[in-house]
């Protein structure tokens, strides 16, 4: 087993006033060049948006892009003609493919939202763009993985062009469980939302992450009540 951890605070961040940020790997004017991707896992951003503002219309192409708001509500408007909200316990996936534009606002005027930017690398290029979003019952299903990405249509869940599994849980203190791995070459990047958990003996608190590949499955235990996890396994080929 093979693990490299990232803890909160050694993140990169900017706060730029009307959006706080920080940055898992390398992004815009953070660089680091021990930490640009992991396998195909390219962006983790930490973002905190304030009430009215928001990312003005700009351009993606050839990645797949997924955004989970953890409070507060992000406005979605793209040139495939979607406009959406995305609220906590939603989730929303763009696979920008030959080219797409698009903004998000914060959807309220008197308070944040707070949201993980997600970009993968997909497993092929120049696909049509698609956008789909959905309501998980994460918050009601105490001490369970809930899927909310997959490489295939019909699982529960959305779906992505990437061998790749996104699962989400809420657990009670002491709460243990082993994510098997599901496809040999990959890795698991485990990102604690809230509260604190051990993987493989490694206590991680809130907002820590930590990457971990060349086994077959990671025990992880809560050590927190209420303590909520976001678990990203992705191939760990070089990407270039």
């Amino acid at each position: 087993m093979k693990t490299v951890l990232y803890k909160a605070n050694t993140r990169g961040h900017k706060n730029h006033g009307w959006l706080d940020t920080h940055h898992t790997f390398s992004f815009a004017n953070y660089y680091d060049e021990e930490r640009v991707h992991f396998g195909a896992l390219r962006v983790l951003n930490d973002d905190i948006v304030i009430g009215g503002e928001g990312f003005g219309t700009h351009p993606h192409d050839n990645m797949e892009i997924i955004s989970i708001p953890l409070y507060g509500d992000l406005e979605h408007k793209d040139s495939m003609g979607n406009g959406s909200v995305i609220r906590s316990g939603e989730v929303q996936v763009m696979s920008a493919g030959t080219g797409i534009t698009h903004s998000e606002f914060n959807g309220n005027s008197d308070k944040d939202v707070n949201f993980f930017q997600i970009w993968v690398f997909p497993n092929k290029e120049n696909v049509t763009p698609r956008y789909d979003q959905q309501k998980f019952d994460f918050f009601e299903q105490q001490n369970q993985l809930i899927q909310i990405v997959s490489p295939n249509p019909g699982d529960a869940g959305l779906w992505i062009h990437q061998d790749a599994w996104f699962n989400t849980g809420i657990f009670d203190k002491g709460y243990s469980f082993d994510y098997t791995i599901k496809e040999k070459g990959h890795g698991l990047w485990v990102m604690v939302i809230e509260g604190d958990f051990d993987v493989e003996g490694q206590k991680l608190s809130r907002r820590d992450g930590m990457g971990i590949w060349d086994t077959d499955s990671v025990k992880i235990t809560a050590q927190s009540e209420n303590a909520r996890i976001l678990l990203i396994e992705v191939p760990m080929y070089e990407v270039v």
